[in-house]
């Protein structure tokens, strides 16, 4: 089935409302996908025992770095109770069987069209037969736990069951009494290694339900103590010795290499080249033209590359070219139109404003880069009608049916052979190498790696979105908010995301099929977790002429920026502590109370008093329907050479932890991320291009300026949340109140220090 995009539209109203609801039950049957070698037995889709004893896990998730090779197979290992040191790991397959559910019904509005949303939003039936259909095996928005969790106990458990009940038929005892440790199963002093039982294993039948330790119906408690026990990283030892193979590893025989030149941003068409002196360039092959780019093929990338940069490539561009005036004025007329869209409200801040606003501000987020180390990389052989694509992608299902429609395939007919990625934050969710990868192998008829230069990879980068906020609020003769008004001016970058996505839209045509439209996801986090008894949140959709999409953390990147240093500011004019002044407003939100009262004292706050360049800051983050808590002490001052950060210390709240290594990893590398939004990870635009075209033009921190962060995990039962995003929202703003409190002025921008104090 094709995939049903906003292009490909079920008729609106109760009849259409009325196919999807049958087209739920259309029975679907899907095959055990996991290829299983001489010598090993599948035990269901996630699981494989060889006779010799390893065990390997599949993955269904891209490994970005993030530590899901290693999360997955710890929860199937743990379930199984398999040798930690037995356990390999392997990518799974496309499948419906992989299909991320939760994802599916998190991004339900922007696949469907208006009228249809909320029929997949509500109905998680509905939601997950269009995951298995769509085979919606995307690695994105930290929904692995949710989805995959249950999933990997059940086929560590089921394999687990088998095992003993082999066991037990050879001791002749119950196989409930058989137990599983360290790759053997144990009945008193009766040992037998899974290597002597996986044949037998297979002739008995998974018990119903599976016995999985803990409880499903309820919390799931850690299996065998998992918080405390170390489970080291399954892709560390190779990423040390290089042996890992990136997308930019890749070799086959006889395979070229190619560099890619694309026009200015926009709806830019190549016009000219001048080969001239390119074809001086020792190892240039042939130079291939494409109504939107130009690739130089060659022995090797340096010449690829070079030869490019010796052809006097020309493009015309129609329509409007990206630039910073755009974009500013694009925000202002977003405002100045009134078409606003109330999309979050709570109580009714008509009659508290009806009497004046108490205080007010304006803030203001630039473009962000991903900035990933890996650029954009694709290796593709073309042979009798048959794509190969060796790729890091977080949507790799999208890859395949971009790269056959691109050469009139049958998404069949493409095979994908997922890597890791050398960094993405959402980068990897777009595709548009590997459809030239597949052009550029069909057209030359050998393997060709194609490699995005750092400028390619800059300049067409779809940034997280340049946005506006307008905050006002109303507070009562102690200084308490009684009505809080969030406006967010800027694009509507999910649903752009998503054109360019699942609709194969090129850059220009979904910001053209999006104008207009408004975006939950675009303002996400900004309604504030305080007990504010009237607040509301709009966005305003803005056209910039600029792409825009998802990156790590996402709104919640720049709203947690907006109302944390909002609310400081209504702290200080109501003559109050911040702290304090916060902590009276967290009623019904104990998780993330003791969030901020931890870190306080984990990093001795002292009142933020002037001169102490001290600031604080909190967030509660919705991820993938679980909830995520931070509070951040940031101490930091402005220096001669621009901001000094000494310190972050956080305190988090993520639920029960899997692997306290990888989450410790996941939160730093995140306050390292939002680190950066603050000291200047950001660029601006002139006649089409972006003004940072390498990672020397941006601000970035190195080790030289990276503070001491010290980060305390709060431990409970609650539901595990994925820890890759949540380090991100709470760094920039509590950066932002420290510097108020070192120098009595309000930066209201980010990069911070952009527009001076």
């Amino acid at each position: 089935m094709a995939a049903l995009t906003r292009r490909h539209v079920l008729a609106g109203g109760a009849a259409a409302a009325g196919l999807v609801v049958a087209w739920q039950f259309i029975p679907r049957e899907y095959p055990n996908p996991l290829p299983v070698a001489d010598g090993e037995r599948g035990f269901g889709a996630y699981l494989k025992i060889a006779k010799d004893g390893s065990v390997t896990v599949a993955v269904p998730q891209c490994e970005m770095g993030q530590g899901v090779t290693t999360v997955i197979p710890q929860i199937v290992a743990q379930e199984l109770g398999a040798d930690w040191r037995s356990v390999a790991v392997e990518a799974a397959p496309a499948s419906a069987v992989y299909a991320n559910h939760v994802l599916a019904r998190e991004w339900a509005q922007l696949l469907w069209p208006a009228g249809l949303d909320s029929i997949f939003a509500d109905d998680n039936a509905i939601a997950a037969r269009y995951g298995d259909d769509a085979r919606f095996m995307l690695t994105a928005g930290s929904a692995t736990l949710a989805n995959y969790e249950i999933p990997a106990r059940e086929a560590g458990a089921a394999a687990r069951a088998l095992l003993c009940q082999a066991a037990a038929a050879r001791w002749d005892v119950a196989w409930e009494t058989c137990q599983t440790r360290d790759g053997f199963v144990i009945h008193d002093d009766k040992r037998l290694r899974f290597a002597e039982l996986v044949d037998e294993a297979k002739t008995f039948d998974v018990p119903d339900p599976i016995p999985v330790r803990g409880s499903i119906a309820s919390a799931l408690a850690p299996i065998n103590e998992s918080a405390q026990t170390p489970y080291p990283r399954l892709d560390l030892p190779g990423k040390v010795d290089g042996s890992v193979t990136f997308a930019g590893d890749i070799r086959l025989p006889d395979m070229l290499y190619a560099s890619v030149r694309q026009g200015p941003i926009g709806n830019s068409r190549l016009k000219s080249l001048d080969r001239g002196s390119a074809d001086s360039v020792t190892g240039l092959i042939e130079i291939v033209k494409h109504e939107r780019w130009v690739a130089a093929v060659a022995s090797n990338w340096w010449a690829a590359n070079q030869a490019l940069k010796k052809m006097n490539v020309t493009f015309e561009t129609r329509g409007n070219l990206a630039d910073d005036t755009l974009v500013e004025s694009g925000l202002e007329l977003a405002f100045d139109s009134g078409a606003g869209k109330r999309l979050y409200a709570v109580g009714d801040i008509g009659p508290a404003f009806a009497g004046g606003t108490s205080h007010s501000g304006q803030y203001d987020v630039a473009a962000m880069p991903h900035a990933t180390i890996e650029t954009s990389v694709a290796t593709a052989r073309y042979v009798d009608g048959q794509l190969e694509l060796w790729l890091a992608t977080q949507s790799p299902e999208m890859a395949r049916r971009a790269a056959a429609g691109a050469l009139g395939l049958s998404t069949d007919n493409v095979v994908l052979y997922p890597v890791m990625a050398g960094g993405s934050f959402d980068r990897r969710l777009e595709n548009e190498v590997a459809v030239q990868a597949a052009l550029l192998a069909r057209h030359m008829q050998r393997p060709v790696q194609l490699v995005w230069s750092r400028g390619e990879e800059m300049i067409h980068d779809p940034v997280r979105a340049p946005v506006r906020a307008k905050l006002a609020a109303v507070t009562d003769e102690a200084g308490r908010v009684t009505a809080l008004s969030v406006k967010i001016a800027g694009p509507a970058s999910a649903r752009e995301f998503a054109q360019r996505l699942f609709a194969f839209s090129k850059p220009h045509e979904a910001m053209r099929e999006v104008s207009g439209e408004y975006d939950y996801m675009a303002v996400h986090g900004a309604l504030a977790p305080y007990a504010i008894a009237n607040k509301t949140v709009d966005h305003y959709p803005a056209d910039i002429s600029v792409p825009t999409g998802c990156s790590r953390a996402n709104a919640d990147g720049y709203t947690c920026f907006f109302i944390e240093s909002f609310i400081d500011e209504l702290a200080r004019k109501a003559g109050s502590e911040p702290l304090s002044y916060r902590m009276q407003m967290l009623g019904g939100q104990a998780r993330l109370a003791r969030c901020l009262s931890n870190a306080a004292v984990l990093g001795g706050w002292n009142g933020g008093l002037d001169n102490s360049g001290q600031g604080i800051a909190c967030h509660k983050m919705d991820v993938a329907g679980r909830n995520a808590h931070i509070a951040i002490v940031a101490n930091a001052r402005q220096g001669d050479g621009g901001i000094e950060v000494e310190r972050l210390s956080a305190v988090v709240d993520i639920g029960r932890i899997i692997n306290r290594d990888i989450v410790l990893q996941q939160i730093e590398g995140g306050m390292i991320f939002g680190l950066a939004s603050a000291m200047g990870c950001a660029t601006g635009y002139e006649a089409g291009l972006t003004t940072a075209r390498r990672l020397r033009d941006m601000n970035l921190p190195v080790l030289g300026n990276t503070p001491e962060i010290e980060i305390e995990l709060v431990e409970n039962n609650e539901d595990p949340v994925d820890p890759g995003e949540i380090g991100v929202p709470a760094v920039a703003p509590a950066i932002a109140n420290a510097l108020f409190s070192a120098s009595g002025l309000r930066a209201r921008a980010l990069p911070l220090l952009a527009n001076g104090l």
